[in-house]
């Protein structure tokens, strides 16, 4: 079963909602980030940047800078910005965006069901960061971002969410990304309809969040090594959503240096692997084992030959996976996609002028665009215990940061 969690939401106040409201630090180019800074006192980014403007400043991600970071979560309370329900609720939120309408429940996520595998993963984590999200958490006492979890198509679900939309709700706002965010808080009745639907799924698959949702299982297991007593704490923020109205996109590849690779030999050296067809213009695949290349402002369509399409292994057969075995890492010596400076990851998104632009630029000199993975690839490898290749997939919906945050010391 897949367990929930109602808690007290601190969130902002119906009239600064829009306000708070941010996407994650990262996903800001510096110049808009400091006009965000500068211009709205109430964005949740000077909680998470409690340093902006002070001339003294302590060293990131140390113990002084998460205090200084639960100081100003503090002041916010205390100005009245963010205030905290009541009464521990589940949320229902909405996000359209464009033609893409995504809709799924705000509640805690069990800390149990993630580490005996209800609760699936398909990336790996790296230590020092869960370490440093973890030793965040227990500082700043709370959790601001959710975990993105799919679940299989429910059609009861879909049905309550219908019912429980027919009412106003409680926030209504459009960002400058051009996305509508909408929130409802669920009355007694539907929590508990909710809550007896979620008891009949078996599993739940991690889309985004990985490092978040490890740092919170070594967190509850600190708490319970020192006997700490807090409910909250084997729970963690987590946006669960039907599986079917995910928004997988593509993770594409741009190469900085062929490192004085001659282009006709690295083109035949591609044909042992792939039948190669010169393109006459930018396009991208238009179906899976389809690769389209950008090689010097040229482009090429290179389709997989079937003795690289290993249908037998779950990671094998992905096309990311495929790229890498067979073009990057004996090409080009590229074997540490996390590591090695000389490749870039550019989510799909941000559409085939990101690939092409760096290239006529002189700034890469060779691009790949892939056709996006789906939702059956991903969970086949979470089944299966296996690990997708790094940046697979770039998942939508993106959540915003304040909107609900998760109090860890209750």
């Amino acid at each position: 079963m897949a367990k929930i969690k109602p808690f007290r939401a601190i969130r902002p106040t119906r009239d600064k909602a829009h306000l708070v409201a941010t996407r994650p630090v990262y996903t800001y180019k510096k110049t808009i980030l400091k006009a965000k800074l500068e211009e709205n006192p109430y964005t949740f980014i000077r909680i998470i940047n409690p340093e902006y403007n002070e001339i003294v400043k302590t060293k990131p991600n140390s113990k002084e800078r998460f205090l200084n970071v639960k100081s100003k979560f503090e002041e916010f309370k205390k100005a009245g910005i963010l205030i905290q329900d009541k009464e521990e609720s589940i949320y229902l939120y909405q996000q359209t965006k464009g033609e893409n309408i995504f809709t799924g429940i705000i509640a805690g996520a069990s800390v149990e069901e993630y580490q005996n595998d209800s609760i699936k993963k398909h990336e790996a984590t790296i230590t020092s960061r869960e370490e440093m999200f973890t030793n965040y958490l227990d500082l700043v006492g709370f959790n601001a971002e959710p975990v993105l979890l799919s679940y299989p198509h429910n059609s009861e679900l879909e049905k309550i969410y219908a019912e429980i939309k027919k009412d106003l709700p409680e926030y209504e706002f459009s960002t400058t990304d051009c996305i509508k965010h909408e929130l409802w808080i669920l009355n007694q009745k539907d929590e508990t309809r909710i809550l007896i639907a979620f008891a009949k799924i078996e599993t739940t698959y991690i889309a985004d969040g990985h490092h978040r949702s490890a740092s919170s299982a070594k967190l509850a297991d600190l708490y319970k090594n020192k006997n700490i007593n807090s409910n909250n704490h084997d729970y963690f923020l987590a946006f669960f959503i039907d599986e079917n109205s995910l928004n997988i996109l593509e993770f594409n590849r741009l190469v900085k240096s062929l490192k004085n690779i001659d282009s006709i030999k690295f083109l035949n050296d591609l044909e042992k692997w792939f039948f190669v067809e010169k393109l006459y213009s930018a396009e991208k695949p238009k179906k899976e084992h389809e690769i389209c290349m950008n090689l010097k402002n040229q482009w090429y369509l290179l389709k997989c030959r079937n003795e690289i399409i290993n249908e037998n292994n779950p990671v094998a057969c992905l096309d990311p996976e495929i790229l890498t075995q067979y073009i990057l890492a004996p090409l080009l010596e590229i074997t540490d996609l996390k590591t090695d400076t000389n490749i870039e990851f550019i989510s799909g998104n941000l559409g085939l002028s990101a690939i092409s632009e760096p290239i006529a630029n002189g700034k890469a000199e060779l691009g790949f665009v892939l056709f996006p993975l789906n939702m059956k690839q991903v969970v086949k490898v979470a089944d299966n215990q296996l690990i997708m290749p790094p940046k697979s997939t770039w998942v939508e919906p993106k959540l915003r940061s304040g909107l609900t945050i998760y109090p860890i010391h209750e």
